[in-house]
């Protein structure tokens, strides 16, 4: 008998939530690297590419954990046909619930956003002060 899904600690949320911001924000920043530290353009990009690529695979196991309980307990049909649902389907029921509720990727889109409004006003500025 397979055990239900379990969301991960805060612990690891907090950390790859901290890895997503910091990311977003190496990438916003090269805009004024550009101008100012152009030296520091290219340690910067690596650190965005590197946080990304870490963030955006624990972001895909998350994905892909939730799509496999979904499927494997065939939850949308069971639901679909009104089916009583086990305790086992409950506890993964439970488990989409809290993952999603968990879950800081709203906050990481409202950062990338005002980052990237952020960073298009400073080329703004940063271009005029160069001509």
């Amino acid at each position: 008998m397979r055990r239900p899904p379990e969301t991960v600690s805060p612990l690891v949320i907090n950390l790859f939530f901290g890895i997503g911001l910091l990311s977003a924000f190496a990438f916003r920043i090269l805009i004024v690297f550009v101008h100012l530290c152009p030296e520091w353009f290219r340690p910067t990009w690596y650190l965005g590419i590197v946080g990304y690529t870490v963030f955006f695979l624990y972001r895909y196991r998350i994905a892909e954990k939730r799509r496999n309980a979904v499927v494997g307990y065939n939850l949308i049909e069971k639901l679909e046909r009104q089916d009583p649902l086990s305790g086992e389907d409950r506890q993964v029921l439970i488990y989409l619930l809290s993952s999603i509720r968990k879950s800081r990727e709203n906050i990481n889109y409202l950062f990338i956003f005002a980052l990237s409004v952020l960073a298009v006003l400073l080329d703004i500025v940063l271009a005029g002060h160069g001509s």
